[in-house]
């Protein structure tokens, strides 16, 4: 490692770099020091050092994953969420470093946008919708960053109706993670850890309660109307 890099590597590491702006300075460093993007890729491993020790294994799996399926039933997932609806979203923990959290969260989001990234399924249940997480400036935000992605090739959206009522994941949220070349991973939490398996038969079970969710749940045409009707009704904007 050139001696430049490694020095400005080292006065990163002693502040967490801010989620805005970072990888722009990051790229800017790679372009001067004509380093191949060597300290946006060790910028982008500071950041999510950051991340919850139980978290990590979860989070570097996530990066490798092919397909990514999410049920949410509380919040928007965390692939999607803007920078401000994420902070209000940590701050319930009341972490002792919330923009370091903040950083990392938005660190996982590149993976969305990569050349080739990952398909990814999301079913939201409806309550999401409404929850003002942040208020209603940070929730017209996040609504619309949710209608953004409609046009995503490689992201699809569906809303789970209330009036649904029960359906196949009453228990809570939970994710799947597929891979090209190892096994299917079913990841769930609880109030302060993460669990990850590959047992067959708790990735089958899984799979029959998201297929069970996907045929429930609004279109995704449907889903992008129920979505842009919360923000002008809920939330006072038009999409």
């Amino acid at each position: 490692m050139a001696r430049g890099t490694a020095g400005l590597l080292s006065a990163t590491s002693t502040r967490t770099p801010s989620p805005r702006g970072s990888h722009d300075f990051s790229e800017r460093v790679d372009a001067a020091l004509v380093t191949d993007g060597t300290f946006s890729r060790l910028v982008g491993l500071v950041l999510r050092s950051q991340l919850p020790t139980w978290f990590q294994p979860y989070a570097d799996m996530e990066a490798k994953a092919a397909y990514i399926s999410t049920y949410q039933a509380q919040v928007v997932y965390g692939l999607l969420q803007t920078e401000e609806y994420a902070r209000a979203v940590l701050a319930t923990g009341m972490p002792k470093d919330l923009e370091a959290l903040v950083a990392a969260r938005m660190e996982r989001q590149r993976i969305l946008e990569r050349e080739r990234p990952p398909l990814a399924w999301a079913v939201l249940d409806e309550a999401v919708l409404y929850r003002p997480i942040g208020g209603q400036k940070v929730m017209r935000a996040q609504l619309q960053r949710l209608l953004d992605y409609a046009t995503h090739r490689w992201m699809r959206i569906q809303v789970l109706p209330s009036v649904a009522g029960e359906h196949a994941s009453l228990a809570g949220s939970f994710n799947q993670l597929r891979f090209d070349d190892d096994p299917e991973i079913v990841y769930t939490e609880d109030v302060n850890s993460g669990h990850m398996t590959a047992n067959p038969e708790t990735v089958r079970e899984a799979s029959l309660r998201y297929a069970h969710l996907q045929a429930t749940a609004l279109s995704v045409e449907e889903s992008v109307a129920r979505i842009s009707r919360v923000v002008e009704e809920r939330y006072g904007a038009r999409p």
